[in-house]
């Protein structure tokens, strides 16, 4: 008999098959301390819980019978996801359960700003009866633009269809194939906000899409284009649309999420007349709520009777043997994925893995998963993890192959990784150094000798005499301390490269004029962390 916990309030018909189960046991004890929760958990073999209970460490630790974690819904901040996955429980959560329900509401919010309900609402229960103050805009023949075309973009443009719009979409990985098959045309984000008459975005808040709307975006917009926002807060520069609503380039916004929630009292989205907000309710309704927890019940069953499960958020268990020779090459792995996400221009279409030397005698599956997490990880953020990135790149028509071959190029070990986008190609090769640990040791067939980790400046360049005392310079003069720095060229006065090490990240302004440079052919602020 397995016994599952249930520490927060979860719907009792979504979780109805683990109380019909003959082999399960459910105790429902919500509002639980963390001492009260301590002195029970040993008891039992998997703990369903939302985003109230915290799952530390500390309770994992005492967790001697755990095999699984599951969150009724998506993110899982409040879980401890190394001390699970060192301790080998499985955390699974519910990633497609609000799908239709954010998707909805965000309609919901498109046809409240085309109308001004809410505000025309309020002024008719006061006793006016005001029509000339709320003339609307029809939806059809109007431009919808998507930002993010994953599940809950692709569901509100199945919908969009319907009312007669037309749809103009980015997504980092929307193929053109598959644009076609949803009925959209695929745009840059510059295409999307300067065609589209409502604007509503779908993506991770990442470190690309903070802020990806921003005063230069809005300056680009039609007037009188409407935003919606029911993805993450701090994806539009609140402020920024203060003033573009002012300015009256934006006629209306509505927005369920907020960078800091809740908002302040004194927030300008909650007394503009020409915003619409709501408290975080993507993902609240009935509906939704059952459905995630059908599905993360579901999961959790299958865990416990050793049947396939497919939502895990954290590494699947690896044989002792396989591990050990792995577990070296994972923060490599990893970050020769970051490396080379961040410096490719355009949609990923293609990734090749390619191993030699003893790793090309074992399941290399775990680095692999590194490896495309970490590439995927520079447009989805946290919402990419090692077992979830083969699903998010096949869902994306990204094709992968792994290779291996006895070409080690006098390394014990090396690992050559390649990405086709539908701009160009790039490859990195990286190794471990008796001695060193990770090195990135070739880009774009340039050899290099990079620890992995900091913050770097990677430049392509025509190899002419003062480049580098040109950015040594520029950077010099913005405060910025140069670490390390790596030049590759292949023949004197040919292309070349320059990979710095440097202190800080670079802001945007010392990025543009790093552009202005003469003989500078692309630069990149790559992050590995």
């Amino acid at each position: 008999m397995f016994k599952v916990l249930v520490s927060d309030p979860i719907s009792d018909i979504g979780i109805q098959q683990l109380h019909d189960a003959t082999d399960v046991q459910v105790d429902k004890k919500t509002g639980l301390a963390e001492e009260e929760l301590l002195s029970i958990i040993h008891e039992y073999d998997a703990l369903l819980v939302r985003s109230q209970t915290k799952v530390t460490k500390r309770i994992m630790e005492q967790a001697t019978r755990l095999k699984a974690i599951g969150r009724a819904g998506v993110g899982v901040d409040n879980i401890d996801l190394d001390a699970a996955t060192e301790r080998g429980i499985i955390v699974v959560n519910a990633p497609d359960g609000n799908t239709v329900s954010t998707c909805e509401h965000a309609f919901a919010m498109m046809i409240s700003l085309a109308r001004n309900i809410p505000q025309a609402y309020a002024k008719t229960i006061t006793g006016e009866w005001d029509r000339k103050s709320f003339v609307g805009a029809e939806l059809r023949g109007k431009t919808l633009g998507i930002i993010g075309m994953g599940r809950i973009g692709s569901e509100v443009a199945k919908r969009a269809r319907v009312f007669s719009m037309q749809i103009i979409a980015y997504d980092p990985f929307l193929s053109e194939e598959r644009a076609e098959k949803l009925g959209v045309t695929l745009g840059s984000v510059e295409e999307v906000i300067t065609a589209a008459d409502f604007i509503t975005v779908h993506t991770p808040l990442t470190k690309e899409t903070h802020h990806i709307i921003g005063k230069d975006q809005f300056m680009q917009m039609k007037k009188g284009v409407r935003i919606i926002n029911c993805a993450r807060g701090g994806i539009i520069d609140e402020q920024a649309l203060v003033e573009a609503l002012d300015m009256d380039i934006v006629a209306g916004a509505a927005f369920d999420v907020f960078e800091q929630e809740p908002p302040a009292p004194d927030h300008p989205f909650l007394s503009h007349p020409k915003v619409v907000v709501t408290p975080h309710l993507g993902a609240s309704t009935v509906e939704a709520q059952e459905n995630v927890a059908i599905d993360v019940a579901e999961e959790v069953l299958h865990i416990l009777r050793q049947e396939p499960f497919k939502n895990a958020v954290n590494i699947p268990p690896v044989s002792p043997s396989v591990l050990n020779k792995l577990q070296p090459y994972f923060e490599l792995s990893e970050k020769m994925g970051q490396f080379v996400g961040q410096i490719a221009n355009g949609g990923v279409r293609e990734i090749k893995i390619n191993y030699s030397g003893e790793l090309a005698d074992v399941d290399t599956t775990p680095l692999a998963r590194l490896i495309i997490k970490g590439i995927l990880s520079h447009h989805f953020g946290n919402d990419v993890n090692i077992v979830n990135a083969m699903h998010l790149a096949k869902s994306r028509d990204i094709h992968i192959e792994r290779m291996k071959s006895s070409k080690t190029k006098g390394f014990t070990n090396l690992i050559t990784l390649s990405i086709h986008t539908n701009n160009e190609e790039r490859q990195i090769a990286g190794t471990l150094l008796n001695g060193y640990g990770p090195r990135i040791v070739e880009i774009d067939h340039y050899p290099v000798d990079i620890a992995p980790d900091g913050n770097f400046l990677y430049v392509s360049h025509h190899d002419k005499p003062g480049m580098i005392g040109h950015i040594g310079t520029l950077l010099g003069s913005n405060d910025i301390n140069i670490a390390t720095m790596q030049v590759g060229r292949k023949q004197a006065g040919g292309d070349a490269i320059m990979v710095l090490t440097v202190d800080r990240l670079l802001d945007k302004p010392v990025l543009q004029a790093l552009h202005q440079l003469e003989a500078l052919t692309s630069v990149k602020s790559v992050v590995l962390q």
